[in-house]
């Protein structure tokens, strides 16, 4: 049975003050306000990706040879140096370097964190909480997103302005590069005080574990199947924005504000109840996974699943019936976070705790390979032939790629 613990809330408190990035819900009205095509939004997505998966795997092999909070230090300092430069600037050159600043960030965090959790567990002969545990502390995260949603909305709402959430932003990162700092030593892993002459022989050893993990059939396809779904899933979900800007401008309420204003209030609002659902999705991770004769089986259906409600989505868009299309929209972004827990319990199953944080980069890398592939032709599709016909063209391609992703359902619950 699962049981707070002592690190438990200092664990949730990085997840919900690392989702009070108050530009989320707006990212991609900023952009156009900024006067840039779908096209530009893309390339910069695939920016931000690129120069990630390039930094993912030495930064991973850092993290486990060098330590673990020193690597997430380093992380929010270039995520908070990267808003800096989003705040000043609003062209698409200088976004492009603040995509490389936040892809620094990226590259430091994904998989470190999730690696000092599960050395936690194991350290505490917890590993068989990990789905509920990681669940646990994934809720916190979403709810910190739904609370960004509220004040992302006020401040849109009350200075007119989107660029302010940059700024104001930086306040929760410093908060939790203090609550990283406050982590114990013994998270950091095996590897911990190394000299300068033994650094050589150490990152072999660790390289010749993460190359070893990738030539393991079951582990690569555990990791592309996270992958595909989690690279679908950032490319598209922040195109509900316009869907909901779009509705919100269409409905017979708040005339007397301004678009902006009322774009603020409908999409703060449905952000807020999208990630309170979210939230509770991430925490009931274990109980739904239970539902399934094995955790391989859950992922597989809950992978269909997720590309079909946004095949769906798309349809729905192009079709004009944008209430179903946002409705489905909340069904994508809950089964996200109902694999999530589940994905990170399966891969981690298949790889050595030692090398964790290299492992789950790895399933970051091949994440940022795919979402740097779909969002420009994403972006491409929504300039050509709208919105609704680019989500439903990816979904299906998506839904084509699950052949060649599924993963191992032998494994059978007793």
């Amino acid at each position: 049975m699962f049981k707070k613990d002592r690190m438990f809330p200092r664990f949730a408190l990085y997840g919900f003050l690392k989702n009070l990035r108050f530009f989320d819900p707006f990212i991609i009205l900023i952009f156009r306000e900024s006067g840039l095509t779908f096209l530009q939004i893309g390339l910069l997505y695939s920016i931000r990706d690129v120069a990630t998966n390039i930094l993912e795997v030495p930064t991973g092999v850092f993290a486990d040879a060098f330590g673990r909070r020193k690597t997430m230090v380093m992380a929010f300092l270039a995520y908070i140096a990267s808003f800096i430069v989003f705040y000043i600037f609003a062209s698409f050159p200088l976004y492009a370097l603040a995509m490389v600043l936040f892809a620094f960030g990226e590259a430091f965090r994904s998989g470190t964190h999730k690696a000092l959790i599960l050395e936690y567990l194991t350290i505490n002969k917890m590993e068989h909480l990990k789905v509920e545990y990681y669940g646990r502390t994934r809720s916190a995260s979403q709810f910190g997103s739904a609370i960004n949603a509220l004040i992302a909305a006020a401040l849109v709402f009350y200075s007119g302005s989107y660029r302010v959430m940059f700024l104001a932003a930086m306040i929760p990162y410093t908060l939790d590069l203090f609550n990283l700092m406050s982590y114990p030593r013994e998270l950091d892993g095996e590897l911990m005080h190394i000299s300068k002459e033994t650094v050589g022989a150490q990152m072999k050893a660790t390289l010749k574990d993460f190359v070893g993990m990738l030539t393991d059939f079951k582990a690569l396809r555990a990791i592309l199947n996270s992958s595909s779904f989690s690279g679908l899933f950032k490319a598209t979900k922040d195109y509900l924005q316009p869907i909901l800007e779009s509705f919100a401008l269409s409905l017979p309420f708040f005339l007397l504000l301004s678009d902006k204003q009322r774009g603020a209030v409908v999409i703060g609002a449905v952000y807020f109840v999208i990630y309170l659902c979210t939230s509770y999705a991430s925490r009931s991770a274990a109980n739904f996974s239970r539902r399934f004769s094995s955790l391989g089986r859950a992922i597989n259906l809950t992978f269909l699943g997720g590309a079909g409600l946004l095949f769906l989505s798309g349809l729905a868009t192009w079709g004009n019936l944008t209430a179903l299309s946002i409705f489905v929209f909340l069904g994508f972004y809950i089964l996200h976070n109902l694999r999530r827990p589940m994905n990170v319990a399966f891969i981690s199953d298949q790889i050595s705790h030692r090398v964790m944080a290299s492992g789950l980069s790895v399933e970051s890398q091949f994440t940022t390979i795919l979402t740097a592939i779909f969002a420009p032709l994403l972006g491409f599709l929504a300039d050509r032939f709208g919105v609704g016909a680019a989500l439903t063209v990816l979904g299906a391609g998506v839904l084509a790629m699950f052949v060649f992703v599924r993963v191992d359902e032998a494994v059978v619950r007793e």
